[in-house]
């Protein structure tokens, strides 16, 4: 099946942490603001949150105590600083290694960015470095629940290119935006929001296997579809 090749890790990253930064400045955020996507989270706790996974994932347990810690008394601009300072580390542990790793930090800081666009209102960009290398970490955690839940495999149809999730031959097809997809795939839509996407067949059968890992659809919706730029 034809896959993009996705930006490497340090690439994805850095510029995630551009564009987040881009964003904060370019929409003026307020860092009371609230982020609906991450119920009980402002604009701020978002940002402090990528700074502790920062420090953590490249190996300083202590430095994200200490991040945690000392981010209390930052302000936003504070933070995104500190965010940027430790992802250049990052990615220079990232370029050396760390593949996985890699791979699941890219995906977190752009679905939080994703998140923070949301509730801004601000468009979603029609690419982005880390899209496909995120894309795979969360069609991979969603591949994992139909296997484990003895679902039949699924075909996933996104910007003209197909992906499979599951095993075997696959006996319907997931298609749609981009964005509705990955965002479903990221435990951002409901159940009810998820049965709209394309769907060749019922899609209920397949709705548990979207609760996976960290992510589990809301009860009710945080988000609406936002124009891409």
């Amino acid at each position: 099946m034809e896959r993009e090749s996705p930006m490497p890790n340090h690439v994805a990253y850095r510029e995630t942490i551009e564009s987040v930064t881009a964003l904060v400045a370019d929409h003026g955020l307020s860092e009371d603001l609230l982020v609906p996507s991450c119920p009980g989270w402002t604009v701020r706790d978002l940002v402090g949150h990528l700074v502790g996974i920062c420090s953590f994932a490249v190996g300083m347990r202590s430095a994200w105590a200490e991040a945690e810690q000392s981010s209390a008394d930052m302000d936003l601009a504070g933070l995104l600083a500190e965010w940027t300072r430790m992802g250049e580390q990052a990615a220079r542990v990232l370029e050396a290694g760390g593949d996985r790793r890699g791979s699941l930090m890219v995906m977190d800081a752009f679905t939080h960015e994703l998140d923070l666009r949301y509730a801004a209102g601000a468009p979603l960009p029609s690419d982005h470095p880390a899209f496909t290398r995120a894309f795979e970490v969360v069609l991979n955690g969603f591949s994992a629940e139909v296997v484990a839940h003895g679902l039949p495999a699924v075909l996933v149809e996104v910007d003209g290119r197909e992906w499979q999730a599951g095993d075997g031959e696959p006996v319907a097809t997931l298609s749609g935006d981009r964005y509705d997809i990955y965002r479903s795939l990221a435990g951002r839509r409901t159940h009810e929001q998820i049965t709209r996407l394309g769907w060749s067949r019922d899609s209920h059968r397949w709705l548990p296997a979207f609760t996976w890992g960290p992510f589990s659809p809301p009860v009710h919706a945080v988000e609406n579809v936002v124009a891409v730029s």
